[in-house]
């Protein structure tokens, strides 16, 4: 109980009905190990806060960029709403720190996990909704997501960009070569680094090989720009 007070005192909402955020932070592998009711865990609110999100990101984009195409738009969305977007916006709320998560989930890492992040932000936003309403839980939107929207284009764009920088000087050709991976055949994690001629430029993780290169890519990006 002390957790949930502290974590609504970190997103400035305060919940009247507390059971809602009680679900929103309780993953499937504590339900099961628990032997809770049906339907206890998170994966509903995140059906529903998936699609509170897309909406609200949809007005957002439409509003700030009157010029865009509607292509466009659907890009810069797709960035935006994305796992690896959302993990990294649950970094801000320490929202691994508050999960309800069986043993075997928290022993392997599940409290970092990015699929299990974005999914309970999905689900937070999912209750903050049927709790407050629709403005609250644009309110929470707007401060904890659709922030710094040009980094977080730059993250979604990173293998992109980065191949274009790269192309115009002679830095030499961008590899991404396989560094391992871990976990269950269902929610494994790969590792890739990223060489760029001969240099290395560090190592990336995600549930995809894409995901994990995208991740990289953009860390390869950020230190190419503060050199």
């Amino acid at each position: 109980m002390r957790k949930q007070l502290e974590f609504q005192n970190v997103i400035g909402y305060q919940f009247n009905q507390s059971g809602l955020l009680v679900q929103a932070l309780t993953h499937s592998s504590y339900a099961n190990e628990k032997r809770m009711k049906l339907y206890s865990d998170n994966e509903r609110l995140e059906f529903l806060g998936d699609a509170v999100l897309e909406i609200v990101t949809s007005e957002f984009l439409y509003n700030r960029y009157p010029d865009k195409p509607e292509g466009e738009l659907t890009k810069m969305r797709a960035g935006l709403v994305c796992e690896p977007t959302l993990a990294q916006c649950t970094t801000e709320l320490h929202l691994g720190d508050y999960l309800l998560l069986g043993r075997g989930e928290d022993r392997t890492g599940g409290r970092n996990r990015k699929s299990i992040l974005s999914d309970a932000l999905e689900a937070v936003i999912g209750a903050i909704y049927l709790d407050g309403g629709f403005a609250n839980a644009k309110e929470f939107i707007l401060r904890f997501i659709l922030t710094d929207i040009e980094h977080k284009q730059l993250f979604y764009d990173s293998k992109t960009i980065l191949q274009e920088l790269v192309q115009g000087s002679d830095m030499g050709a961008i590899r991404y070569e396989p560094a391992g991976e871990s976990g269950p055949d269902h929610n494994k994690t790969f590792t890739v680094e990223l060489f760029i001629g001969e240099q290395s430029y560090g190592t990336g993780e995600g549930h995809t090989k894409k995901a994990a290169e995208q991740e990289v890519a953009y860390r390869a990006l950020l230190q190419l720009k503060n050199d």
